[in-house]
């Protein structure tokens, strides 16, 4: 099983980016599945989670500005993100909540 993110770049602040995170293995329709993200000398913290029936939760920082979906028949999930500002920046990692399993990261920065 793996996962593969992907999506990240360079943006200005107020722009928009929506990472990708592709399963092999149908673990997306059979796992709670979340996005991490980590930034320059911080740890890394949970910032979206989407549970197998559909219900979310998301970090108080992001909250209204990002959503998370899944797509079970492509087996991937989705972070939408809007309005990023510039401690958006960091390396982002989508996770099989169950399993542990992270993905590699892709790069998010937020230009001011």
């Amino acid at each position: 099983v793996q996962l593969q993110a992907s999506g990240g770049g360079l943006v200005q602040a107020g722009g928009s980016l929506r990472l990708s995170c592709a399963a092999s293995g149908g673990i997306v329709s059979r796992n709670a599945m979340g996005w991490y993200r980590q930034a320059p000398g911080k740890q890394r913290e949970l910032v979206a989670v989407i549970t197998s029936g559909g219900n979310t939760n998301y970090a108080d920082s992001v909250k209204g500005r990002f959503t998370i979906s899944r797509d079970n028949a492509k087996n991937t999930v989705y972070l939408q993100m809007n309005s990023l500002k510039p401690e958006d920046t960091g390396v982002y990692y989508c996770n099989a909540v169950v399993s542990g399993l992270f993905s590699k990261g892709t790069q998010v920065t937020v230009s001011s």
